[in-house]
């Protein structure tokens, strides 16, 4: 589990799916009984002592909403999904399939981007456009890769999942050859470091969580109890719903 201030107040908590029902009871346990409420996106829980937690659900919508709400939740967030995972950052790129926390199909790939100079005139004239050459050929392997890896599963996909860097990943949407892939995109963008394997492997772990903004009855405090915050820490970092 991991936390990190909201804004607006309140915080993020972030929780696997597995530990979903415990959080729920320490919510009540340590802020008083509840009565919930919400739709197919969201599960509010206002309790006792003025403290609420919103619980923002995963794949929504959830069907059927209503109650009980806390049930349904957690069978929702719980259920194994096959998923697509696309990552792209400049040079890098990673495409993977997923089922449940397994991943059945994968391929990662690079390609040389030189960096940025600082030299004028026409030398940097003839760095920028090889360095643009660059970046497009990359651009374009790992979109070849997306399709390769994502398309024969495409009948079977419950949601598609980018991340990587946004304004590599924004470079790409207008790819046509994406188009089948993006109509299943799902939150949350995943800010993962350079696509390796391992990256890519650990991905379920921030795709699959369930994200739970908690308000206190005092605003003023910021404090993340060491209960909500957990002992261990989730690799990379995704956006929350309602962040920048």
């Amino acid at each position: 589990m991991s936390a990190r201030p909201a804004r607006g107040g309140g915080r993020w908590v972030t929780v696997p799916p597995e530990r979903l029902h415990p959080w729920i009871d320490g919510f009540a346990a340590r802020h008083g009984p509840f009565t919930p409420s919400g739709d197919e996106r969201v599960v509010r829980l206002p309790a006792a002592d003025g403290a609420l937690a919103e619980l923002h659900v995963p794949f929504p919508p959830m069907t059927p909403p209503g109650p009980p709400h806390v049930t349904r939740l957690v069978a929702h967030a719980g259920a194994a999904r096959k998923v697509g995972v696309f990552l792209v950052r400049l040079g890098g790129h990673a495409a993977g399939v997923f089922h449940g926390t397994a991943l059945v199909a994968s391929k990662v790939g690079s390609r040389l981007v030189q960096g940025r100079t600082a030299a004028g005139g026409w030398s940097q004239q003839r760095f920028a456009r090889r360095r643009g050459k660059q970046a497009a050929q990359a651009l374009d392997d790992a979109v070849e890769t997306a399709v390769r890896v994502l398309t024969p599963h495409l009948g079977d996909l419950d949601a598609v999942v980018l991340g990587g860097d946004r304004r590599a990943m924004d470079r790409l949407r207008a790819d046509r050859r994406l188009a089948p892939l993006l109509a299943l995109e799902r939150e949350p963008f995943l800010v993962v470091p350079d696509p390796r394997l391992a990256v890519l492997r650990d991905t379920p772990a921030l795709f699959r969580a369930v994200r739970i903004r908690v308000t206190d009855p005092d605003q003023s405090s910021s404090s993340v109890t060491a209960q909500e915050k957990g002992s261990r820490g989730v690799k990379g970092s995704s956006e929350p719903p309602g962040t920048p």
